[in-house]
């Protein structure tokens, strides 16, 4: 037997150099090693621990323990008081803005009496011989200062500023509000601590010298009407509002309750369901705002009720094919117990280690494609992976299973490194049963290569292994990926599950594998198998390249 790397390359220093750390092989054996293999990718799966934090988790996963989180707060709630909190904001600056409109709606037709009687004052204004007078009866004068409520003032001035009639020490308006003669104006003054509204204008005085000279007319009252009819009007404004407030309150929670009524149907629904009804839930009559929601809900009963379908699978898969061996264990024991020659004992024991080593490789491999199916959406296990050091390092925990049957095992690979995003574990899973179907099939004297192919223009990358066994045949290809299947009059002692779980990895890997014949150039009628499978190249660069 020649254990073998057979490379389409030719070595470099720094290859030749890492070859070195290779474990020797064994005495007596040839190599067709013309590459060293560089350092072991074992290093790389003792780094890779998806589990090693126990604190990892989504954003919205569990709590962390060490984490305080207030909880959370209901639905309801939230609207509610986002619906709620503007009203009452809104309502003291409505009262606000009601007494400023109530204020103008009040001077309206006040300004526009005081705005009358200030003509009225005007008119009676008269120049005589260099004199202003003011011809207005007193019972006149009385009758302008007649209010129930408000005190009512009027002043004349002459051109001069000299004292008509009227009341002296009302204010007097800015030069700069001087109106054209005629047009009456207002402003708000103050008189023995009261707020008054005062309207003015100024006459005309053609007989004056100097031509030009006006009178000031002003007529003023105080502000007790016009609160007065504020404060009514605010009263009649406000006063609903402390009905329609409370009412539009209850309104807005009968309404949310309404609203929010189908998340409620729907959590009655969930509750009623029993444990084991994954069924989907009834989406056409969910309102848009939670159809989503509803949509996510049976996606995820999807994927749980799969998951339980390939838990059930894998307990009835693994009490049935444990069922055979450990009844056969059981068997071998009690004979052993009644065996009384040494050399009987021996044989029994033997045939014992034989069976329980065969439980113990079924047992792993079920462990494995349960591993495998399980891992399938698990993102966070995708990692950068060198596809050569991951299948070198594979090959040689195959050698000495190889030596021991005396055959060839050889590697070739291309020039460069090859990467692709995967997840380690499940990848070495997929190389070991590849090698281990292959030296389990082919007889002794035989040939195994593990072979990476990839193109520089090609966005994949082939792995081979091929054998020069008996071959599987067309009509068999099929069916040697299902659970369990063993080719018909095969004398090996596998437990049909080495493909199966390749299928598995590589379909978590979304690649492709393939059963092809492989036909040895050196002996065309020895006619084997070849194993191809394809995976997709990562889509960024690889920044370990030994990972």
């Amino acid at each position: 037997m020649r254990l073998s790397f057979r490379h389409h390359h030719r070595a470099t220093p720094a290859e030749s150099d890492a070859s070195s750390r290779l474990p020797p092989a064994p005495e007596g054996l040839s190599s067709r090693r013309d590459t060293g293999s560089p350092a072991r990718a074992d290093d790389a799966f003792e780094r890779f621990d998806p589990y090693a934090d126990p604190f990892v988790r989504p954003g919205f996963g569990a709590p962390l323990e060490h984490e305080a989180e207030p909880p959370p707060r209901s639905l309801f709630g939230e609207i509610l008081d986002w619906m709620l909190a503007p009203l009452l904001l809104l309502w003291p600056m409505s009262i606000a803005v009601t007494y400023l409109v109530a204020k103008s709606i009040a001077n309206g037709p006040f300004d526009r009496a005081l705005e009358t009687n200030t003509y009225v004052l005007a008119q009676q204004v008269h120049s005589d011989r260099g004199q202003v007078t003011l011809t207005l009866p007193m019972p006149a004068r009385d009758l302008l200062r007649a209010d129930a409520t408000d005190n009512v003032y009027f002043q004349v001035l002459g051109a001069k500023g000299e004292l008509v009639g009227g009341t002296a020490d009302l204010p007097l308006p800015h030069e700069d509000d001087r109106p054209q003669p005629g047009v009456v104006q207002f402003r708000d003054e103050t008189v023995g601590g009261n707020d008054i509204r005062v309207a003015f204008t100024y006459v005309d005085l053609p007989h004056m010298t100097p031509a030009g000279s006006m009178a000031l007319v002003q007529v003023a009252e105080t502000l007790d009407k016009r609160s007065q009819l504020a404060n009514e009007i605010i009263k009649g404004v406000i006063l609903p509002q402390f009905v329609i407030l409370p009412l539009a309150i209850v309104l807005v929670w009968f309404g949310l309750s309404r609203g929010l009524a189908p998340l409620h149907a729907l959590q009655e629904h969930i509750r009623a369901r029993r444990p084991d009804d994954l069924s989907p839930l009834e989406a056409r009559q969910a309102p848009p705002e939670i159809a989503p929601l509803v949509g996510s809900l049976n996606d995820l009963l999807g994927r749980l009720e799969q998951n339980m379908k390939l838990q059930q699978r894998f307990i009835a898969d693994a009490a049935h094919q444990l069922k055979t061996p450990l009844a056969g264990l059981r068997m071998q024991a009690e004979l052993a117990l009644r065996q009384t020659s040494p050399d009987e004992l021996r044989r029994s024991l033997s045939q014992i280690a034989v069976s329980s080593e065969q439980a113990a490789r079924l047992v792993n491999q079920l462990l494995a494609l349960a591993r495998a199916e399980n891992s399938a959406n698990d993102a966070a296990a995708f990692t950068p992976v060198n596809l050569s050091v991951l299948a070198r390092g594979a090959m040689q925990d195959w050698f000495q299973a190889a030596f021991a049957k005396r055959i060839d095992l050889g590697f070739e690979e291309p020039p460069f490194a090859v990467h692709l995003s995967g997840q380690p574990v499940m990848l070495r899973e997929l190389l070991n049963n590849l090698i281990d179907n292959a030296i389990r099939y082919t007889p002794a004297g035989g040939k195994v290569t593990v072979r990476l192919r990839h193109e520089a223009s090609d966005d994949f990358v082939h792995l081979e292994v091929e054998d020069t066994g008996p071959g599987i045949p067309a009509s068999e290809r099929a069916r040697v990926f299902e659970r369990f299947y063993r080719i018909l009059g095969s004398d090996s002692d596998g437990s049909g599950l080495g493909m199966a779980i390749v299928r598995e990895i590589v379909q978590i890997h979304r690649g492709d594998v393939s059963v092809l014949d492989h036909v040895d150039a050196q002996h065309p009628e020895a006619t084997g198998t070849l194993i191809r499978v394809t995976f997709p190249l990562a889509e960024e660069p690889i920044e370990n390249p030994h990972a």
